[in-house]
């Protein structure tokens, strides 16, 4: 026992009369001149450091400076890169023998980073890269061995009032970001410790402001970091910003394996704007490319709240002509990801066109991205696609494959693009490729084939059976008014297919029955211009009774010529009269003949 009272005794001597040396005898301001020198023989910076250095000794052993600040190089403004106001430093002495860290504090206060990029491309960052090559290798079991510890204790870790400024002379642009204060509490291995930060940016075109606090753990063979309870409010505000203020909030845990490189975090609740979410994501970033899992739930998303308010007509037809040209969109980023995502969501309103019970799965790998399946409720029907975008070509080409059932496809016209021409439950399917992802170039390069059906519906915007009473009383030489009766020609089924080449949409087999009528044609519908050009042929079936025809009619049977052009918008109806009247003349003239036939047959005895 005596002996260990000696060592220590002894120990704490030693010590004693270190910090008495060092305190009366070395003055760490005796070496600012020395370090002042290196760093410009190093950087050709100037390096000032305005403070005396001071020491403390026990029961930690630290440094305290302030006033220091470094240039950026010659000819650069601002000419500081780096000015820090204060920092101090402090590890409690005695553990250090143990092997264990006791910092009892670290902090910086009223740190400013002024990084420039000037137009000719030279750096704040210009002359400070380290050339390593030289440096002789440390054995790997050296390291490792002087790197063991046995324990780490923090007092605590305070950073406040730090800014960064980003200066581009080239787009005459600064962008300011501000820590104003982040904080670790006391830590432990294996115990949580708080954390909390605030933060700003200042941008041209918007600021964020954001604030947090949850707390973390390290583990003691320093392979596992946990966070819990992390919780982060975001405000981001400008003119690019939907309705120019955006504010988020989330709710999050996470739990990184350092020793294998995986991440994975636990989203307990996301929210912006309206929007609500929750889920899970998992990354595993010890490949060349991070591999990427996640799996959301979200609410009700309402995109039209989000979008740009449309101009009105004026303005847009005051608004010059873009004359740049339309360029692909760049996807090279899709070759850098590994991602497979999985969405549930409970409804998507977008453009006023609503769905309800989004399922969707998506894979993005190798510059191809794979949407293997979407499912969604589209107004008390179904839709289902699949569909690949391929990115690995400088003009991106693209597949898919859409089937929509049993749809109502009046209210789904009328909300999706404002026309009311056509009511029904339809089923639908398409599939089609193309190349280029502009907008003009899509709707040119697409190359689609489809088929539709439509059941129990109408055709709006025109009463075909008032069409051919007015022309039948017209050639009769009647000329009284018409009658106002519903434009609206009920039918049982609409069939047709189609297909879609260079903007324009050939439907060769479009075939229309009702109990009163039958239409069967041809036509096209053009994608670019939305001119309609269809020539088509009505034939009744026996009468018009009960749309306000006779109990039977004098054209029932005869083939009634009927053109559809204008626009989708506005599509204009008519009769081919001249056609009607050779087609009437006839069906009279061989009833004539079929009389007078008879009449022959009579006389001459039935023969």
């Amino acid at each position: 026992m005596k002996f260990i009272k000696w060592l220590l005794t002894l120990v704490v001597t030693l010590i004693l009369l270190v910090t008495v040396y060092l305190t009366v005898f070395f003055d760490p301001n005796d070496f600012k001149p020395e370090i002042v020198d290196a760093v410009k023989k190093q950087t050709g910076r100037e390096l000032v450091i305005a403070d005396d250095l001071s020491w403390t000794f026990f029961p930690v052993i630290g440094i305290n400076l302030g006033g220091v600040s470094l240039s950026n190089p010659e000819g650069f403004t601002p000419k500081a890169m780096l000015e820090v106001n204060k920092a101090v430093a402090e590890v409690t002495l005695m553990p250090l023998f143990s092997q264990q860290i006791e910092i009892a504090e670290l902090s910086l206060d009223g740190a400013t980073i002024n990084l420039v990029t000037r137009k000719n491309g030279t750096s704040s960052f210009d002359g400070l890269s380290v050339d390593n090559s030289k440096k002789a290798a440390t054995p790997a079991a050296e390291t490792s061995s002087n790197a063991k510890l046995n324990d780490i204790n923090i007092g605590g870790i305070s950073i406040t009032n730090t800014q960064i400024n980003m200066i581009d002379e080239a787009k005459k642009q600064t962008q300011v970001f501000t820590l104003k204060s982040f904080t670790l509490g006391e830590f432990a291995l294996e115990q949580f410790a708080p954390i909390a930060f605030e933060f700003s940016a200042t941008m041209p075109d918007m600021t964020v402001s954001s604030e947090g606090k949850g707390e973390l753990k390290l583990s003691r063979d320093f392979t596992q970091l946990v966070v819990n309870g992390l919780k982060i409010d975001t405000v981001v505000e400008g003119e690019s910003i939907p309705n120019k203020k955006l504010e988020t909030s989330i709710s999050l845990a996470t739990q990184i394996a350092l020793d294998k490189q995986q991440l994975s975090v636990d989203i307990a609740q996301l929210t912006a704007a309206s929007i609500t979410a929750a889920g899970k994501v998992g990354v595993n970033y010890a490949t060349k490319i991070p591999q990427i899992n996640a799996d959301f739930q979200l609410g009700d998303i309402d995109l039209d709240t989000l979008l740009p308010k449309t101009e009105t007509a004026a303005a847009t037809e005051q608004a010059p002509a873009a004359s740049t040209p339309a360029v692909e969109p760049d996807l090279s980023a899709l070759k850098q990801l590994d991602v497979k995502l999985k969405f549930t969501v409970k409804s998507i309103k977008v453009a006023n066109l609503s769905t309800q019970n989004w399922l969707m799965d998506v894979g993005i790998k190798n510059g191809v991205l794979d949407l293997t399946k979407l499912n969604a409720d589209l107004y008390q029907g179904k839709l289902l696609v699949s569909a690949q975008v391929d990115a690995r070509q400088a003009v991106a080409s693209y597949q898919f494959d859409k089937k929509v059932t049993g749809v109502q496809i009046r209210p789904l016209l009328k909300d999706a693009a404002d026309v009311d021409l056509l009511a029904g439950t339809a089923n639908f399917d398409v599939k089609g490729k193309g190349r280029s992802l502009i907008p003009e170039q899509l709707k040119k390069n697409l190359l689609a084939n489809g088929h539709f059906d439509i059941n129990d519906g109408a055709l709006y915007g025109v009463n075909i059976p008032q069409m051919i009473r007015s022309a039948q009383a017209k050639l009769k030489g009647d000329l009284s008014p018409e009658t106002k009766e519903e434009r609206k020609t009920d039918f049982s089924s609409l069939t047709g297919s189609f297909s879609l080449d260079n903007g324009v949409a050939t439907n060769p087999d479009l075939a229309m029955s009702s109990p009163l009528l039958r239409l069967a044609g041809k036509g096209t519908a053009n994608l670019l211009t939305e001119a309609l050009d269809y020539r088509l042929t009505t034939s009744l079936v026996s009468s018009l009774k009960g749309q306000g025809g006779s109990d039977k009619d004098a054209l029932a049977g005869i083939d009634i010529p009927l053109a559809i052009t204008g626009t989708f918008q506005k599509p204009e109806y008519a009769l081919d009269t001249k056609a009607l009247l050779n087609n009437q003349l006839k069906e009279e003239t061989d009833k004539a003949k079929e009389k007078l036939k008879d009449s022959l047959l009579k006389k001459l005895g039935g023969f």
